[in-house]
């Protein structure tokens, strides 16, 4: 009999697979951006502007794999270099106001969607399961040392 971690693994994989899929396994019709361009946009707009050495701490990244993915977001207009807003020496990116209406309009559209998912779930249940999967998410993040800052 397989353990019930075995079963978390599994569902896991499942979940991930499911994310930013529409009911017919490809990219939601009115996606307006890539998993990674939303993934760092979030983590921009939670904890402000960030320079590439932050980005690659905050990710597990190497510096060129998060060069080649903001180069793509300043192309599609989602985020802008500008100067350390504390005064340090490295440049940062911040979120542009299209990159914000985009990102809004991202999340928005997955929230609908999972509200679907879940429209005979009783508020109660939604609330429970967003708790179980905050603590489940802090425990990798505690595993991992990279901590992701919640609103």
């Amino acid at each position: 009999m397989e353990s019930p971690t075995h079963e978390v693994e599994y569902e896991q994989m499942l979940l991930s697979r499911h994310s930013f899929l529409n009911q017919r396994g490809g990219r939601r019709k009115d996606s307006h951006m890539e998993r990674s361009a939303y993934i760092m946009l979030s983590r921009i707009r939670v904890q402000g502007p960030m320079s590439i050495g932050e980005l690659s701490d905050a990710f597990g990244l190497d510096a060129s794999t998060l060069n080649r993915q903001t180069a793509s977001a300043m192309r599609a207009g989602l985020i802008e270099r500008i100067p350390d807003p504390d005064g340090g020496m490295a440049r940062k990116f911040r979120l542009t106001d299209e990159g914000a209406r985009l990102l809004d309009a991202e999340r928005d559209g997955i929230v609908d969607a999972l509200g679907m998912v879940m429209a005979d779930w009783t508020d109660e249940d939604v609330a429970a399961f967003a708790a179980y999967l905050r603590r489940f998410n802090n425990g990798i993040e505690a595993l991992g040392g990279r901590p992701w800052p919640r609103p």
